[in-house]
């Protein structure tokens, strides 16, 4: 069987700062990326990257139970899905900024913050999807 590797882009989005991560089906890692601040940079880092599918963080309660989704991100994930010719996909972000704090570096530092939060919601959704 033939496997075609396939790209990710991870996205930890936030109404200032938007993190981003890479990963694909082969080696199975997130890594973080860029931090941007708009929907136009992570069109241009998707078509830069070759990028396959996208992966955004959703928020949800511990409970399983989404958060009230806001305005601003419910239209920041319908435009993506309107502008990319490729899967748009939401993923658990649930502690992913407790993980990325939780690693060793600078906790001052947001913007690399934003980025292993992307890491993490993306590497949580390739352990799920790429198993085998």
């Amino acid at each position: 069987m033939v496997r075609v590797e396939k790209k990710y882009l991870g996205v930890d989005w936030g109404e200032k700062r938007i993190g981003l991560a890479l990963g694909d089906n082969e080696t199975k890692l997130a890594t973080p990326y860029k931090t941007v601040k708009g929907i136009d940079e992570i069109l241009k880092v998707v078509k830069e990257e070759k990028i396959d599918v996208v992966v955004v963080g959703k928020p949800l309660k511990m409970s399983n139970i989404e958060y009230r989704i806001s305005d601003e991100f419910s239209d920041f994930l319908s435009l993506l899905k309107k502008e990319l010719k490729i899967p748009v996909e939401t993923a658990d972000e649930r502690l992913s900024s407790k993980a990325a704090d939780a690693l060793p570096g600078n906790k001052k530092e947001k913007s690399g913050r934003d980025e292993i939060a992307a890491m993490v919601i993306l590497q949580s959704y390739l352990d799920r999807h790429n198993r085998y």
